[in-house]
C-alpha cells in the first residue's frame, strides 16, 4: 500500500512538472527564445532581434478567422505594417504538422502574401510544434509581443471581437495596435494579456 501511494504521488509529481514545462510563458517575464528556419531557408532566432520590438503571429492561411484578418479585411496586413513603422519586426509562424491545413511551401506562402497584402518580416514554419507549444499557442490567430529588452509584454489575440464576421472589426479594439501605443508612450501595456480566438493550432499530436 506505501508503495502503491508513493507511486501515486510520483506519478502527481510528474504531471505537475509535465504541466509546468508545457505553461504559457508569462507576460512580464523573458520571452523564451528559440530558433526557426523561415520558407526560403533562412534561419532566425528571437534572441537575435533583442534591441527591436518583436510580434510573434501564430497563423494558418486557411483558417477561417485568419482570414477575416486578411483577405476578408486587410486588418492584419495593416497591423504590420503599423508595427514595422514603429520599427518592429513581424515573424508570422505556422505550427501546422506536414500536410495539415494550411501547410505553405514557399510558392504559396508568396503567392498567399502578395494576394493578401502581408507584410509580415518573416514566415517561419515549425513542424513539429515545439515553438508553438513553448508559447502556448493554441489558435490562430494568436500573437505575442516581446519588447526591445527580451520581455514578454503582451499575450493573446489580435482584437476584442472574437467573431469571424469582418464587419465587427471596425468596431472592436485593436489590441496590438493599442499595445504598440503603450511602447510608444513609455508606458506598460495596459491590455497585456487577452484571450485569442480562432483556429486551433494544427498540432501533429
Amino acid at each position: 500500500m506505501k508503495s502503491f501511494t508513493h507511486t501515486l504521488l510520483a506519478g502527481a509529481a510528474l504531471t505537475v512538472l509535465a504541466l509546468a514545462a508545457q505553461a504559457a510563458p508569462a507576460v512580464g517575464q523573458p520571452a523564451p527564445d528559440f530558433s526557426l528556419t523561415d520558407i526560403h531557408g533562412k534561419t532566425h532566432s528571437l534572441s537575435a532581434y533583442k534591441g527591436k520590438v518583436v510580434v510573434l503571429e501564430w497563423v494558418n492561411p486557411e483558417c477561417p478567422i485568419v482570414m477575416k484578418h486578411y483577405e476578408k479585411s486587410g486588418n492584419m496586413p495593416a497591423t504590420q505594417k503599423a508595427a514595422q513603422a514603429e520599427g518592429a519586426v513581424w515573424l508570422s509562424i505556422n505550427s501546422g504538422h506536414p500536410g495539415a491545413q494550411g501547410d505553405y511551401d514557399a510558392t504559396k506562402v508568396g503567392t498567399w502574401s502578395q494576394k493578401n497584402g502581408a507584410a509580415f518580416s518573416a514566415y517561419l514554419r515549425d513542424q513539429d510544434g515545439k515553438v508553438g507549444k513553448l508559447y502556448d499557442a493554441r489558435h490562430t490567430p494568436t500573437l505575442f509581443i516581446v519588447d526591445a529588452e527580451g520581455k514578454l509584454v503582451y499575450a493573446g489575440g489580435i482584437d476584442s471581437i472574437s467573431s469571424g464576421n469582418a464587419a465587427d472589426i471596425s468596431r472592436a479594439t485593436n489590441y496590438v495596435k493599442a499595445a504598440f501605443e503603450d511602447i510608444k508612450a513609455g508606458r506598460p501595456v495596459g491590455k497585456s494579456v487577452t484571450k485569442a480566438y480562432g483556429c486551433n493550432v494544427k498540432y501533429a499530436n
